[in-house]
C-alpha cells in the first residue's frame, strides 16, 4: 500500500524499531507502516517479549502499548530503564488512556512521548522521527566523551596519571585488576609505594629533570621493573612513563604484564570447556576466544567477521521428532560448523539452544559471507527431514554475518548485535539465507573530531 502523502519518508534507513503491543491488528498496522517508512521492525506481544529482544537488539526506539495482560507498558517501561544494556532507548507509549495521570505515570517510568489512541499515522510517524533525531543528537556528545573514557578504561595496560611528586593521581581498571585493589585505592599511593626505593627515586629525578630543563625532550620506552602489589606480593611487569602533553607536572605511566600472554594461554586451555551435547566451544570458551581475538584485531587492524546462525523451526522439529532426534540434529550441524572452522584463529560454537556462533579472524565481509554461505549450503545438504518446515523439506539455518576493523573506542558487542540483526533479517527474507551487514567503525573518526576542535 502506498503511503499516504501526509506522511513523509523517514530520513534515516537502518534505525531499528520495536513494536509492543497484545492486538495483533495494531501490530500489523503499526508494523507496515514503520517498514515502509524505511525502518527495521521488530515485534512483540508481552511486555516479557519485549524485554527479551530489546536486550538482545538493541532497537533504536520502543514503540510500547501501555495497557497489555500480564505485564504492562509501565512495568515493562521500568526494568527497560532499570537494565543498563535498555536504558538508553527512547520509549514512546501508546494507549488509549489519556487523562492526565496516565500521561504523568508514562513520562515518570522513563518514555519520551506519548500518543493517544486511536492511533494517527502520520502523527506517530512524525514523532517517531523527531524522537529519533533528538536521541541522534543528544546522544553525539555522550558518545563522544564515553569513546575517549573507554580508550582508558577498556585498556589491557594499565595507566596512571602520576605527579611530579609520585603521587599517583589517576588509575585505569587495569591497573586496580593487576595490582589487586581498587583504583581508588591506588590514587592514595605514590611511586615509593609501588617500587623499590632506588627505582622511584631514578623516576623522580626524571620528573625533576623534565620540569626544570625546557629542552629536554625525554624519548618514552618502557622498562621492566618489579611492582609491589597491594597485597605486598611481587610481579614482574612493563613500565612506560611520558610526560603528558603541553603538561609538565602529570606525566602519563603505563603497565603491561610481562607474562600476561602466556597466563592468557593457560588460562585460554582451562577455559576451553566443550559444550556436552555437541563437542563444539560452549558460549564461556568462545567469549574468552573473542575477547582474545578482539584485542588482536585491534593490534593488527585486521577485520572480524561473526557469524550468527539460527537453526529454522528448530521447535516444530522437536515438537514432530522428540529431543534425542533433535539433540541429534544439532550434533551433526555442529559437525558441519566445525569442519568449516579450519584455522587456528576461526572457531565454532554452541551459544544456546538452537543457537551457533562462528568466528573468523583476519577474514574479509566477502570471504565471511562466503563462508557462510558454504556452511548454509552444507546444512541443508544434510538432508535432515524437516517435514513441518514452512521452508524446505530439510533441516535449514539463517545466518547473519557482520565484519568490523575495532579500534580501542569500539565496543565487541556492536560486533555481535550487528550480526545478530542480519540473521533477524536473514529469518524476514524467508530463512536458509544470509544476510550480511558491515558493522564498521566510526569511533576513530569521532575521536579525530573532538580532539581537532
Amino acid at each position: 500500500m502506498p503511503l499516504p502523502a501526509t506522511i513523509a519518508r523517514a530520513p534515516r534507513r537502518d534505525a531499528a524499531i520495536l513494536i509492543v503491543d497484545d492486538a495483533p491488528a495494531n501490530l500489523g498496522m503499526l508494523r507496515k507502516m514503520m517498514t515502509q517508512q524505511g525502518y527495521q521492525t521488530f515485534v512483540a506481544n508481552s511486555g516479557e517479549r519485549a524485554l527479551s529482544i530489546a536486550r538482545r537488539v538493541h532497537p533504536d526506539l520502543i514503540l510500547l502499548d501501555v495497557v497489555m495482560p500480564g505485564m504492562d507498558g509501565l512495568e515493562t517501561c521500568r526494568q527497560l530503564k532499570q537494565h543498563p544494556g535498555t536504558q538508553r532507548i527512547p520509549v514512546i507509549f501508546m494507549s488509549a488512556r489519556s487523562e492526565t495521570d496516565d500521561v504523568v505515570a508514562g513520562f515518570d517510568t522513563g518514555a519520551v512521548d506519548y500518543i493517544s489512541k486511536p492511533l494517527r499515522m502520520a502523527e506517530v510517524c512524525a514523532r517517531v522521527r523527531a524522537q529519533l533525531q533528538i536521541r541522534n543528537t543528544s546522544d553525539s556528545q555522550h558518545e563522544q566523551a564515553q569513546r575517549l573514557r573507554t580508550i582508558v578504561d577498556s585498556m589491557a595496560e594499565g595507566l596512571m596519571i602520576i605527579e611530579g611528586t609520585g603521587r599517583i593521581q589517576y588509575a585505569n581498571p587495569a591497573c586496580g585488576r593487576y595490582l589487586g585493589c581498587s583504583p581508588e585505592t591506588l590514587e592514595q599511593k605514590t611511586l615509593c609505594d609501588l617500587l623499590a626505593p632506588q627505582v622511584a627515586q631514578e623516576y623522580l629525578d626524571y620528573f625533576a629533570r623534565c620540569a626544570s630543563e625546557p629542552g629536554f625532550e625525554p624519548q618514552p620506552g618502557a622498562r621492566e621493573v618489579v611492582v609491589r602489589q597491594c597485597d605486598g606480593t611481587l610481579r614482574a611487569m612493563d613500565l612506560t612513563l611520558a610526560p603528558m602533553a603541553m603538561h609538565e607536572t602529570l606525566f602519563i605511566g603505563l603497565l603491561h604484564d610481562i607474562t600476561h600472554h602466556k597466563q592468557s594461554e593457560t588460562a585460554l586451555q582451562r577455559a576451553a570447556l566443550l559444550d556436552p551435547l555437541t563437542k563444539i566451544a560452549n558460549r564461556r570458551h568462545f567469549d574468552t576466544f573473542l575477547d582474545m581475538e578482539w584485542q588482536r584485531a585491534i593490534r593488527s587492524g585486521e577485520p572480524l567477521s561473526l557469524v550468527v546462525i539460527d537453526v529454522d523451526h528448530f521447535k516444530l522439529y522437536n515438537d514432530s521428532f522428540g529431543h534425542a532426534a533433535g539433540d541429534l540434529a544439532l550434533q551433526q550441524v555442529a559437525a558441519v560448523l566445525q569442519d568449516h572452522a579450519p584455522r587456528a584463529t576461526d572457531l565454532a560454537a554452541r551459544y544456546g539452544g538452537e543457537e551457533f556462533v562462528l568466528l573468523f579472524a583476519e577474514t574479509s565481509p566477502a570471504d565471511a559471507a562466503a563462508l557462510a554461505e558454504a556452511i548454509r549450503a552444507a546444512v541443508e545438504a544434510l538432508h535432515l527431514p524437516h517435514p513441518r518446515s514452512a521452508t524446505s523439506s530439510w533441516i535449514t539455518c539463517s545466518i547473519g554475518v557482520a565484519t568490523m576493523m575495532p579500534t580501542q573506542l569500539d565496543h565487541v558487542e556492536k560486533l555481535f548485535v550487528a550480526a545478530d540483526r542480519a540473521m533477524y533479517a536473514a529469518k524476514e527474507a524467508g530463512r536458509n539465507s544470509v544476510r550480511q551487514v558491515d558493522a564498521g567503525s566510526s569511533a576513530w573518526e569521532a575521536v579525530k573530531a573532538l580532539v581537532m576542535r
